[in-house]
């Protein structure tokens, strides 16, 4: 009778588990960290900076990606000094593998001297916040074509050798118009052909991807396998195409995306999301921080 009693026992327990979602089985540890981009929530870190950090890692979030350093109003991070900055990361358990410098506002030709310097200056403070990438952002609109894109091309590989010595990596973060056609070439292809591999990964922002690059995420994996090592999972809005949205509501399609992240070489993923708050950007990120736990991060 006890034999049969422990039989009974086990066989219900294997049925209630096979009942069960299948997501409880997935992972118990992703394999990444949930991460969000801080610039999605500037405007209430400038209200209560340590309050909105808390509130993101009660969202779950673990790790974020910093904006701006040091040039113009921003004073170094959000006005605290690095050690100051890690310190209350650290109180609010948040790591940081990767920030956006303000690389790009040095590229004018005449401030080769002035950008060495600033990435030093770069690479100390990303040194005391532990991160390992320092991201280029972006590329004023005069300097959107394809002889500029091969400049571009030449800085990034001089800077990335020179945060490599640094102990850090470089990645470029792309927007729309590195796929705008020149004459059938567009720079993002050639952004990819002119750096090199070892000083120059790639921070792939998939709205922008999938609003308008001709190829698939996949395409691109496969051009470059294991270069795209930062992620922005940020979504579009399903009636309006320049419109960002929640993660999960929006017409991109992260789950088929998701299943190639051995090809791409991805590191880190960050949410993000530039407008359309509905009804407020802390609001958002805490509804995309569910979908990314509950349907993506699970699915490696």
């Amino acid at each position: 009778m006890n034999s049969r009693r422990k039989f009974l026992h086990q066989a219900g327990l294997v049925s209630a588990a096979m009942a069960m979602p299948s997501v409880i089985f997935a992972n118990a540890k992703p394999k990444f960290k949930l991460g969000l981009q801080l610039y999605t929530i500037r405007e209430a870190m400038e209200k209560d900076l340590r309050g909105t950090l808390t509130r993101v890692s009660g969202f779950g979030y673990q790790e974020v990606e910093t904006y701006g350093f040091n040039f113009g109003s921003n004073k170094y991070y959000w006005g605290l000094e690095p050690k100051q900055a890690k310190k209350l990361l650290d109180d609010c358990n948040l790591t940081t593998s990767a920030g956006h410098y303000d690389l790009d506002k040095f590229f004018g030709k005449d401030q080769a001297a002035a950008l060495e310097k600033y990435v030093d200056e770069c690479i100390a403070g990303a040194l005391v916040l532990k991160q390992s990438y320092i991201v280029w952002p972006w590329l004023a609109p005069e300097y959107r074509n394809m002889e500029e894109f091969k400049r571009l091309s030449a800085t990034l590989n001089k800077i990335g050798e020179q945060i490599k010595k640094g102990g850090l990596q470089l990645a470029y973060h792309n927007h729309d118009f590195e796929f705008i056609d020149h004459d059938g070439k567009i720079g993002y292809d050639l952004i990819l052909k002119e750096t090199d591999p070892a000083l120059v990964k790639m921070e792939l922002d998939l709205y922008w991807l999938s609003h308008s690059s001709a190829l698939k995420p996949l395409d691109w994996f496969k051009k470059q396998p294991g270069r795209f090592a930062i992620w922005h999972i940020k979504d579009m809005d399903k009636t309006d195409r320049e419109l960002h949205t929640t993660v999960g509501d929006g017409v991109i399609d992260f789950k088929s995306i998701i299943k190639d992240y051995k090809i791409s070489g991805v590191q880190h993923m960050f949410v993000e999301q530039g407008n359309n708050y509905i009804p407020d950007a802390m609001s958002c990120v805490q509804r995309s921080a569910g979908y990314v736990k509950n349907n993506l991060l699970y699915l490696i």
